[in-house]
């Protein structure tokens, strides 16, 4: 036990990211559940108060122009960008994950079709696929989609998608990882078969983006979706973010067209014309207040690599499935989550029969991790403020409540 608190002490020591934890506000807790929601960056409530106080305030309604409010969703887009590997001008913010998976699956699938009418797209594009394990809203909104666009709806797991494929699919719905394993599916060769078979492919981000690197653009990814409270620290229910590739941009017919994605939204015109680009993606008001408490918070990524997150994620998880392995009683818990580096998000999962008391119990010694029914345990690792102490007093922790 010691030889493993000596490692963390050391890896930590070593940790170029280690200087970021300065940044959140935390406190003795070991907080592993920053893939539900992240920690507060601590420069947050002073801009917060500025908005609140002076912008809206003093400058009151003056403070969509002379304070940038207007701009603010795809100004923050073109921040998020090259988290996820997006060239800017593709990515707006606004709404939450699940309109914005509505939008994009609808979209998807009218796209499709106007390909199939310009003879390019095979013939009768009526099939949506959907990731049968996806995280169960995602679900949901697959399903309506099919209904509204007159769509069969087929559900399979990520590694079946090829074998689904064909001339009559319109769309695809995956998520980049498992909510519950951590498992992480094969981005760039999904999109690939889908491309193949003549279809378009939305993927679901939020468990990923903020903790490895996505590359959409240099996969060719059609649309994605993500919220931005997990892995990118923007609050409670700060919103959500759409990635429409520009080349489709011209084509992104949205199901929800409001007078933020029109082409002249302040002339009130009876007939709708949609905005250029990723604009199109908008749809009402902006959220302003959350808006601009998430553009706060991303300034904790000035200078950092992406690359470099990925790889203290998964020498944090590495180690502590090590220590899980050295201080948990043999046969108490089972990792769900993929053993290769490439098939591993950013977050744990154990599987253990009275999951739901332990993770309490944890979480009244100070470990705070997350419970799936019937019998997950989640432990997300965030690695801009998880250190490798936290990891190994984690799995101590761990141990001597299993007992």
């Amino acid at each position: 036990m010691s030889d493993l608190r000596s490692e963390a002490e050391a890896l930590d020591s070593r940790d170029e990211l280690a200087a970021k934890r300065k940044e959140f506000v935390l406190d003795d807790t070991v907080y592993l559940d920053g893939n539900s929601l992240g920690a507060l960056p601590a420069h947050v409530p002073g801009r917060l108060a500025e908005v609140m106080t002076h912008e809206w305030g003093t400058l009151r309604i003056r403070s969509w122009e002379e304070s940038g409010w207007w701009t603010a969703p795809e100004r923050i887009g073109d921040r998020i960008a090259p988290l996820v590997g997006a060239a800017p001008g593709q990515i707006v913010v606004g709404d939450s994950t699940s309109v914005n998976v509505f939008k994009a699956l609808v979209a998807a699938v009218r796209i499709a079709r106007g390909a199939e009418d310009a003879g390019s797209g095979g013939e009768g594009r009526a099939e949506i696929v959907v990731d049968a394990t996806t995280f169960p809203t995602d679900g949901y909104i697959a399903e309506s989609a099919a209904r509204l666009t007159g769509c069969r709806l087929i559900p399979v797991t990520p590694g079946d998608v090829p074998g689904v494929l064909g001339e009559r699919t319109a769309a695809v719905l995956l998520n980049h990882a498992d909510y519950r394993t951590g498992r992480l599916h094969d981005l760039p060769g999904l999109t690939a078969a889908v491309h193949a078979a003549g279809a378009l492919v939305v993927w679901d981000l939020c468990h990923t983006a903020g903790a490895l690197p996505v590359g959409l653009d240099a996969h060719g990814v059609d649309l994605a979706v993500g919220c931005t409270y997990k892995y990118l620290n923007g609050g409670p229910g700060s919103p959500a973010y759409l990635y429409v590739r520009e080349s489709l941009q011209s084509r992104f017919d949205s199901p929800l067209p409001g007078w933020n994605s029109h082409a002249e939204p302040f002339g009130m015109r009876p007939a709708f014309e949609a905005a250029d680009g990723a604009l199109r993606g908008r749809v009402g008001t902006p959220d302003i207040l959350s808006m601009l408490a998430l553009e706060a918070a991303l300034d904790v990524w000035d200078g950092v690599s992406v690359d470099d997150v990925r790889a203290k994620s998964l020498a944090l998880t590495d180690f502590f499935l090590r220590c899980v392995g050295a201080y948990v009683p043999q046969g108490r818990v089972e990792s769900l989550t993929p053993a290769a580096h490439a098939e591993r998000g950013s977050q744990v999962a154990l599987r253990c029969e009275d999951a739901g008391d332990v993770m309490r119990r944890l979480v009244e010694r100070g470990v705070v991790g997350d419970f799936r029914a019937p019998d997950v345990l989640r432990f997300g690792f965030t690695p801009l403020y998880v250190s490798f102490a936290d990891a190994e007093r984690a799995a101590r922790v761990l141990a001597e409540t299993l007992g």
